[in-house]
Formats: C-alpha cells, structure tokens, sequence
C-alpha cells in the first residue's frame, strides 16, 4: 500500500505555509512610538510650515525624534525613546495650540513589500499595552421617558390643530401616555385622528371611565419601538463618545457596545484616568441662531469665529443674534448627501416635533437671511503655573469654546426636515454631521466601572505570554521528538506553521490580542498536538499487530480521524457557546481556540501526513519506520 498524495495537494500545503509567514510576518517588527498630529477639522491641513514648527520645538526640547512626515491632513513624528512621548505630546501641543489634535500613536515598522500583501500585525488589547479601561451604563429608561414626553406633546399640538378639547396628556411612571377627555365622542374622535400617526403606539381603552368620570384612552410604546429607542441612543452615545476620545490622543481605542445598555471603553497607553473620566464626560451642545442684520444693536449680537480654519482666514468672525431658535437637544438626526440638482455635499437635518415648530416661526418670516449653527463645547487644558513653592505645575483650566460650524442661507421656510448646504467637500458635509449628532449625548451615562493598567504590567504580560508559549512549545517539540522520532520531526513542523497560519489569521481578520488570546493559543497547540498523538499511536498499535509499515501509516491516519474530528468539533461547540455568551476577554479567548482548532485540523492531518508521505511513500521496501 503506497502513501502519496497528488501534486495539488502538496501545492496547497505549501501555498498555505508560505501565505501564513507572509501574513504572520510583520509582528516581528515592533513598532515605533510616535506622536500623530491633525487638525480639529477635516479641511485644516498640515504642511511643511506646521512641520517645520514642530520639528523646532522637539528640537528645542531636546526630544530625539526621526522621519517626521505629513500626508496633507496628519503629520507623524517617530520618536527613538518610548518614555518621551508624553512630553513630545506636550511640546507639539504648546507650539501649536489646541485648533490641532495632538495624540499619542505606535507607527507601524512593517516593511514595503509587506505592506503590498496587505499584512499588517495584530492590535494588542488593553492588558498588553496598559492603559485605562471603563465600563459605562447608558440610561436607556430616560431615553424612552423623553420620546413619550415628546409624544405627549405632539398629541396636544396635533389635537389643538384638529380642534378637539382634551382634558390632559401625560405621559406616567411607567411610560404610558394617559390621555382625558369629558365626553366618549371627543375620545373617539382623537383616538381616530392619533392612531394613524403613531404605528409605534399601542392604544387602548380598557379602563373606559376614570375615577372622575372623564373618559381616558392609554398608549404604550411596541417592545419593538422601545428596542429602537435603546439602539438609537446606544449608537448616539457610541458616537459621540468616539468623537470625544479622538481629543484624548489615543492610538485604536476601543469603544464597543455590551449588551442591551451598557458600553465598554478601553484606551490603550493613557494613564490618567481623571483627564480621560473629564474628557468623555464633558458636555457639548448646538444652537441655531440667526445671523444678525448689520443694524441690530450690539446689546442683541455676538460676535463668534468660524470652528472652519479655511472660512475664518476667508470671512473673518460673523455675527449672530443672542436669542436662541433652538439647541442641539431638538436634533433627531443629521446625515450627509450630495444635492441632487448641483452635486453638492449637504448635510439633512431631523428635528424633533417641538424643534421643528419652532424652527418653522423662527424662519417663515427670514427666507433670504443666514441661519448660523454654533458649537459649544465645555473644554479643560493644562495650563503651567508656578506655586508658592516657585515649582512650575500644570493646573486643569476649564472654557467654553463657541464656534460656528455653518453660516447657510435659508432658502425656504424649515420645519421638522431641513438641509444645510455650503460645504466644500464630502468629507467636511460628514464632519458637520458628526458634529450635530454628537452635539449631546442622547441618553445619560454613568460609570460603574473603572481599572488602570499600567504600560510595565503591561509589557510583563506580553514578555509572560511570549515566555508561556516559548515554554509549552519547547516541551511540545522536545517530547514529539524523544517520544516519536522521525514523525516527532513530522509534528514539529506542523506544529510550527500551525503557530504561523494562527498569528496569520488574528492578523488577517484584525482581531486583537489579549491574555486570554494568548492562553487561547497555548491551548490550540496542546489540541493540535493531541491529534498528532492519536494518530502515531494508532500507527504503533498497528505495528504491533503485525502490519506492514505503509499499511501502518494509512490505516493510523485514516482510523484515528474519526476521533479526532469527534474531539475538535465538541471542543468547537464550547468556543461557538463562550463566543456567543461571553463579553471581551472571553471571546477573545474563543476566537483564537476556534482559530486553532480549524488551523490544527489542517496541519495535524493533512501536514503531517504530507511530510510522511514525502519521506516514506516512495519507498516500496519500507520495512521499518523510526517511530
């Protein structure tokens, strides 16, 4: 009996081996500390002068620093030593002034050719590279409050408009809208005019009467529209939190969703918690104001900066009147599109009802006027002072910032749906947007969890993880090859490019790598491991029984896969079954066991027995195998 396998078979084994180093490769290049500069919008631009103006302060600071290179819109500065990029922070941010975000980065050491395959290393987790880690609860229940108070509202305005007396609309406790009315007909007749406007509304009249002999109809929000009320405001907070952690220098922080209300943030390499508490706990707001004539009062304008660079060093500051249309609390929603009649980027506006009507009496009688929308954002900075002691310390120094992010003419009267347009490009139109809708959180949030991990425990985790799998590989190779010899050397390899196609495939699919990512991948070694045991064994067995060496071979592979296919898929089960129940650490954990499963089945079989095959199927007068 021969052992050979045909040539498309050996073809893909190597192809996959070659691939899994390429894709594997570039985690052996460690990245360089940097710090990344861009500017606070889209269209502000990083040119040589700006460089120039940060190479002159690293310099002056005696940072060492090397290939400082700008793309237009973002400027990177390499850094030679780790411990300095904290004050090559600080230096790049004084020079340069907060209109630029200054942020802390790892810049990528991957080489060229490897870059052109697209392979790229893996990210590490929060517990690898330190930092700090929240989790928030985002009070959903508030969120769903405020849409039947804004129903609530709706109803009287509509009711008023349809001429039909009510008593009173409330919304209660337990979010149901109580609606009164003196007689059944005035009941009935708002019930029909309400129904059709509210599909998310579930309306009913089980109590007919109330206590004080006024007739009453309820209304109860679907589970469906209490599920998309929760989705809404979760996303909202997720981006608006993302948006402000940009300002926190992160290089590929982690802001996910947890479950039905709660958010995780992990910001890889900060270490101060209460500058990172302050910043994604600050408060940011919108308002709309009309642009003021040239002959208001002073008493009734202000006078405000454009957030844009471009339009400021163009128009100068603008004028705005002092009293409000409406604040960012009103917007529903803010997309960005392109015009249909000229192409260009503009920005559609949702408000809620209650904005909406107000908009509609602020703009019927302005058409022909601008209509200005201002952000505020409540800032902090660190400023140096010099106490009593004559020592220089930063002091946290707290501002408001208000700045105009659009001056638009009003073509037409607004209402609920309007568009801003005048950007200068897609990508200052989704800006805008960004910025309205993460004018304000749309529900609250609070912290009910924080740890700090810092950047030596940090590393003391990946020299372990490294020195874990170093060891359990070590042992692994050493037993393989005094236990099974010349198929020990078989399983060696394997177990080798199964290393190199696992670290490939987290690169390949961008997951990152954890603790228990790594405890995951010691795990699937030993598993890998396991099957080479079953099937040499099987083949010492059938030895012992008698049976030719080549027929040893086959009937060991081919009588030991049932059993190993038995044990991968169970073990599959349980890492399908953490992935899908468990949360961050946990599914990191599973993902890699899973990733070494599939991988192990590969290379335990197929590669080991390509190596035999190559080694002994050729050979017709095999008559002993140094097992």
């Amino acid at each position: 009996m021969q052992n050979r396998y045909p040539l498309w078979k050996y073809l893909l084994i190597f192809t996959v081996a070659v691939l899994g180093f390429i894709y594997s490769a570039p985690n052996l290049y460690a990245p360089d500390p940097a710090v990344q500069v861009s500017g606070e919008s889209s269209t502000m631009e990083i040119d040589e002068k700006v460089l120039a103006q940060i190479e002159a302060a690293l310099g002056a600071a005696g940072i060492e620093y090397f290939g400082a290179t700008s793309s237009g819109t973002s400027a990177l500065i390499r850094l030679r030593n780790g411990d300095q990029q904290m004050l090559a922070k600080r230096e790049i941010q004084q020079v340069l002034g907060n209109n630029y975000v200054v942020a802390l980065s790892m810049a990528s050491t991957t080489p060229a050719w490897l870059r052109a395959f697209g392979a790229e290393p893996m990210k590490l987790g929060l517990d690898l590279s330190g930092g700090v880690h929240f989790l928030m609860e985002v009070d959903t229940a508030s969120a769903v409050a405020r849409r039947q108070e804004t129903n609530a509202e709706e109803m009287k305005d509509k009711l008023r408009r349809a001429k039909i007396r009510y008593s009173a609309i409330i919304a209660n406790s337990d979010n149901v809208l109580v609606a009164r009315f003196r007689t059944q007909e005035l009941r009935d007749e708002a019930l029909s005019s309400l129904r059709r406007d509210y599909d998310d509304l579930m309306f009913n009249t089980r109590n007919p009467t109330s206590d004080s002999g006024e007739f009453t109809f309820q209304a109860e929000l679907s589970e469906a529209a209490v599920r998309e009320i929760e989705n809404y405001a979760l996303s909202q907070n997720l981006v608006t939190l993302r948006n402000r952690i940009n300002e926190l220098g992160v290089s590929e922080p982690i802001v996910q969703r947890q479950g039905r209300n709660r958010i995780i943030v992990q910001l890889p390499g900060v270490q101060d918690t209460a500058e990172a508490k302050r910043i994604i706990g600050k408060t940011a707001n919108l308002e709309f104001r009309l642009e003021a004539t040239s002959d208001a009062l002073v008493s009734a304008k202000e006078q405000f900066p454009f957030r844009n660079e471009q339009d400021q060093r163009r128009y100068g500051d603008a004028f705005l009147e002092r009293q409000l249309i409406l604040t960012g609390d009103h917007v529903a929603n803010a997309t960005s599109s392109f015009d249909p009649e000229t192409n260009m980027p503009q920005v559609n506006i949702t408000l809620d009802s209650v904005g909406g009507a107000r908009m509609h009496r602020a703009t019927r009688n302005s058409v022909g006027r601008r209509m200005g929308v201002l952000f505020i954002e409540y800032r902090t900075i660190m400023e140096p002072r010099v106490d009593a002691s004559g020592e220089t310390v930063e002091v946290p120094v707290q501002y408001v910032e208000k700045k105009i992010i659009s001056l638009a003419t009003i073509q037409s009267a607004l209402g609920v749906q309007f568009r801003i347009t005048g950007a200068e490009s897609p990508a200052e139109a989704s800006e805008l947007a960004l910025l309205l809708r993460a004018g304000a959180l749309a529900a609250p949030m609070y912290f009910v969890e924080e740890r700090t991990i810092g950047p030596s425990l940090g590393a003391e985790n990946i020299k372990m993880g490294v020195t874990s799998v170093q060891w359990s590989m070590g042992l692994i190779l050493l037993f393989l090859l005094f236990y099974y010899r010349m198929f020990g050397i078989f399983a060696s390899v394997a177990l080798t490019v199964n290393l190199l196609l696992l670290v490939a495939a987290m690169s390949l699919i961008g997951a990152t790598l954890t603790m228990p990512g790594i405890a995951g991948i010691v795990l699937a070694l030993g598993m890998a491991i396991d099957a080479n045991v079953l099937i040499f064994s099987r083949i010492r067995e059938e030895l012992k029984d008698g049976a030719p060496p080549q027929a040893a071979i086959y009937n060991g592979y081919e009588r030991a896969w049932g059993t190993i296919l038995d044990a991968n898929v169970t073990t599959l089960l349980v890492a399908v079954i953490l992935y899908a129940i468990g949360t961050g650490p946990v599914q990191g954990f599973a993902v890699t066991l899973s990733l070494g499963i599939l991988i192990s089945m590969f290379t335990a079989i197929m590669g080991t027995r390509a190596l035999a095959n190559l080694v002994y199927g050729r050979n017709k007068s095999l008559k002993k195998l140094w097992i």
